[in-house]
């Protein structure tokens, strides 16, 4: 009986662990897209 008790709070404690994970992945990934695109604003301007 004890076991569900621990393995409940630890499987949650992993899932928004991952879900954190993975928003800050998406902020990574976004933060990218915009200087990539602001480079490729700046070398059109450049030609």
């Amino acid at each position: 009986m004890r076991s569900p008790m621990i393995i409940l709070p630890t499987l949650a404690l992993m899932l928004l662990t991952a879900c954190e994970t993975v928003k800050g992945v998406g902020r990574d990934v976004g933060n990218t897209g915009e200087v990539i695109t602001e480079s490729s604003r700046q070398v059109q301007q450049d030609l």
